[in-house]
């Protein structure tokens, strides 16, 4: 496989990671050190936090479509922008929302293979699905950006 196709399936791994609730998998797509920046959703420094919080914000069914791979190869190092649309449920299939946007990565190239060393999520829009739809995107965004702040406390306090 070329770089282009491996980079690629790092980042299709990642949304499978995430969608399977397999966080193993998930693990692999990231360096140890990584640094995660998903604007006011959060940042993680480290694969080990940023897995802790997917786990508790994808406590229900979701679906990550990537696409638009747009992929650079400079040696070791490679740059990528991929579209993303998601749709994300509460536990049991209650609530959830769907997201728009896209991430900027830099991957390195290690013994692990390709993996994610720096990310910054771009999101476009965000709707809350079912009664809560009639939210405007931004008054969406906004709220999503206060659950997920108290989403990284609690993985924060359950590291303790």
């Amino acid at each position: 496989m070329s770089d282009t196709e491996q980079i690629t399936a790092v980042l299709v791994r990642y949304a499978t990671g995430i969608d399977s609730r397999d966080w193993a998998l998930f693990r692999t797509c990231f360096t140890e050190d990584c640094r995660l920046d998903y604007g006011p959703l959060g940042s993680w420094d480290s694969r080990e936090s940023v897995t802790r919080f997917m786990e508790l914000s994808h406590s229900g069914p979701s679906l990550h479509r990537l696409s638009n791979f747009a992929i650079t190869v400079e040696g070791g190092q490679a740059r990528s922008r991929c579209y993303v649309d998601a749709v994300v449920y509460g536990p049991g299939g209650w609530g959830g929302a769907r997201a728009i946007g896209y991430y900027d990565d830099v991957l390195v190239a290690g013994n692990e293979g390709w993996q994610i060393a720096r990310r910054r999520h771009t999101g476009v829009s965000m709707r809350f699905l079912g009664v809560l739809g009639i939210i405007p995107s931004g008054i969406a965004s906004r709220l999503a950006a206060m659950g997920s702040r108290r989403f990284n406390a609690l993985a924060l306090h359950s590291k303790r």
